[in-house]
């Protein structure tokens, strides 16, 4: 983008960051998801029907949606407290043991009866999804379910560094819950940081920072991003309608842009090598991004750090998540090393 942001990045100053990600306080609040996981290969199509068979070698399960934001929180140090709803059976207890494991607080999540737990089941085959399975109710939550967790947030909101909104629109985040988060956050003085819906435009009024992808930010700003041009007005827009300090626009291959009240944009190049799965890589940018910032990075240098770990999460597969020490290898080898390759000649 013409006029972009030049930013002189040190290592020192961002190894600072990520060391002060432990023992921060972080409440999320979303969508909660349990993700399965079938391994296995094909070796011959179905008599049946022109499907693939399976043979099941593995299984296994892996928190989801707002649980994994928790998880990628939780594997930096940080103290997380989750807020979500889960049903009254059996995937309810498979997720809190799988909560419970990583040390994440869920105390503010939350049991209908009316709801089950959302599962999506994944069907994998030499490093290639083959179907994907999803079981869920996406009706808006209200009652008794939805005062619980507005109490729940009320005496949260007090107590951590910052909040994170993980929208997946499936019944969670409504106006009626974030009348409750964005007032408290801003009474306290928490930085906020959205996942966005593109539906749920609206409700995300006042937040300090959002992270749509490209698709979503197209459509949140009402035209599609094409080019460089567009992508500095989507971000512009985003800025001014939703009154962000921060808009920052994933753009998958081609990196990350950030978009700053007062400031010329930033467009930050991607860092991974090889993709070969991009579950999970958008919690990984808002958990990452929103440590960044509660340990005192500035919207520029937490983008960078965020999409190092993005460059890094996708060359796993499955939904993962990376460590800290990940993190600071890859900021070494991208801002030392540029910096050398600067002094040749």
């Amino acid at each position: 983008m013409n006029g972009d942001k030049v930013i002189d990045l040190k290592f020192s100053a961002l190894e600072k960051i990520v060391k002060k990600f432990e023992n921060k306080r972080l409440l999320v609040v979303g969508d909660l998801l349990l993700d399965q996981f079938v391994w296995g290969d094909v070796s011959r199509i179905s008599p049946e029907a022109p499907v693939p068979v399976v043979w099941v070698r593995n299984e296994g399960f892996m928190p989801g949606g707002a649980c994994n934001v928790a998880n990628n929180l939780a594997k930096f140090g940080a103290v997380v407290d989750l807020a979500g709803v889960v049903g009254q059976d059996e995937k309810a207890g498979v997720l809190k043991d799988l909560l419970r494991e990583r040390n994440i607080s869920f105390g503010g999540v939350i049991t209908d009866s009316q709801r089950p737990t959302i599962l999506k089941t994944r069907v994998i085959a030499h490093h290639q999804q083959v179907v994907r399975i999803d079981r869920e109710n996406t009706e808006p939550i209200a009652g008794p379910v939805l005062e619980k967790m507005r109490a729940y947030i009320k005496t949260a909101v007090r107590e951590v560094d910052g909040v994170i909104i993980e929208d997946y629109g499936k019944g969670v985040i409504t106006p009626g819950l974030l009348k409750i988060v964005m007032p408290l956050a801003k009474k306290y003085r928490k930085i906020v940081s959205v996942d966005p819906k593109e539906s749920h435009f609206s409700y995300y009024r006042g937040a300090t920072v959002i992270t749509p992808n490209n698709h979503e930010a197209s459509r949140m700003a009402g035209f599609t991003i094409k080019d460089d041009a567009t992508l500095k007005r989507a971000g512009e827009k985003l800025l001014k309608d939703l009154d962000l300090r921060v808009a920052l626009i994933t753009l998958g291959e081609n990196g990350m842009a950030v978009f700053e009240k007062g400031e010329k944009p930033c467009k930050i190049p991607t860092v991974a090598r090889e993709v070969f799965d991009v579950s999970g890589a958008g919690d990984t940018v808002i958990s990452v991004y929103t440590l960044a910032l509660v340990s005192g990075a500035s919207p520029i240098e937490a983008a960078h750090i965020a999409n190092c770990a993005a460059g890094i999460v996708v060359g796993k597969v499955g939904v993962a998540v990376v460590s800290k020490e990940e993190i600071l290898a890859g900021l070494k080898e991208r801002v030392v090393g540029k910096g050398k390759e600067k002094g040749k000649g």
